[in-house]
């Protein structure tokens, strides 16, 4: 009997979890009832009643297990953490405000079990969001594809399937700064992608904002592309030239006409100016690059653990204590 586990990360979503939980659990039962499950939520150091709720239906069912984060980790980290910590043959992210839809997942789980392939990507052509957010988000996408050494995939949140084999690959990468929807695109086996429709949350607020969205814009086009430090250095060498010109142009006229060419200090405070602007803006795009390759110099953990339930049941002693996964991971 073939065991599909299905990973549910959560921060702060105590009007979510219960009822995704519940929801899994009947998808199951009545759609996949040849297949063994497991649920596995991630909670990234939540402050109302997560917690406490998950404690509840982990003891309702063992067959729910929960991973109890020592603090927030980020909306990266955690996500694939989680993945690493499944049993199952295959694997479902999901997320828990009820935006990916879960009817989805037995055409997914049965895309996977022909064979063919051994990653299903959820790809979303529609969104219940706002239209211009929806619209940055199309544009943003666009921009990667357009200029990352992968070929990236559109509107790619992370909702999907993964083969076992696919996540030992993650494991094996041990990378402390992982963009999954990169990964996926970059080392993935055959994929098959399914267009879906995003609804919008069940519950409760989004958490994303300016910053989340400014870092997981950043570490993709710092992890995949080149673009930023090319830039730079074409700018700079075009920003040179010009300059140059316009030197040699002042030099010329001054030397024409000594006494009637003044040129003034307007032309020397824009420039200032101007160059100034061009050498912080791309400070910032270098300094976004080294960022990123200090954290991955550091090699932190991707997580460390509090606590986790229902992980003591796991045949061959696969289960591992939270310091053990902190240690490893």
């Amino acid at each position: 009997m073939k065991m599909v586990s299905v990973l549910i990360p959560c921060y702060n979503e105590e009007e979510n979890v219960k009822l995704i939980a519940r929801a899994v659990e009947k998808i199951f039962k009545l759609e996949l009832p040849k297949y063994d499950y497991e649920i596995v939520f991630i909670d990234n150091d939540s402050s109302d009643l997560t917690r406490s709720y998950l404690r509840e239906i982990c003891e309702q069912n063992k067959k729910i297990k929960a991973i109890f984060n020592a603090k927030n980790f980020g909306q990266f980290n955690s996500p694939y953490y989680g993945l690493m910590q499944t049993q199952g043959d295959c694997t479902i992210l999901l997320c828990c405000d009820f935006q990916d839809p879960i009817e989805l997942l037995p055409q997914m789980v049965h895309e996977w079990e022909s064979g063919e392939y051994k990653i299903i990507v959820m790809q979303k052509i529609a969104s219940e969001e706002r239209r211009i957010l929806y619209f940055l988000r199309s544009c943003y996408y666009k921009l990667l594809r357009r200029f990352s050494d992968v070929n990236q995939i559109e509107h790619f949140t992370g909702f999907g399937l993964y083969d076992r084999e696919f996540i030992e690959v993650l494991r094996q990468l041990n990378d402390p700064m992982p963009f999954l929807r990169g990964i996926v695109a970059e080392f993935g086996y055959r994929i098959k992608v399914i267009p879906y429709k995003q609804k919008q949350r069940a519950a409760g607020k989004t958490h994303n904002n300016f910053t989340t969205l400014y870092d997981a814009a950043m570490l993709s086009f710092t992890s995949y592309t080149k673009i930023g430090l090319r830039i730079a250095t074409f700018i700079g060498f075009g920003v040179a030239g010009i300059s140059f010109i316009i030197a040699l142009i002042y030099f010329v006229f001054k030397l024409i006409f000594w006494d009637r060419f003044v040129a003034g200090t307007a032309p020397i405070l824009m420039g200032m100016f101007f160059l100034g602007a061009v050498i912080l803006i791309f400070l910032g795009i270098i300094g976004e690059y080294i960022l990123s390759i200090n954290q991955r110099v550091m090699n932190r953990p991707l997580v460390i653990e509090d606590e986790r339930i229902n992980f003591e049941e796991e045949k061959d002693g696969e289960a591992k204590t939270a310091e053990e996964s902190g240690r490893r991971h």
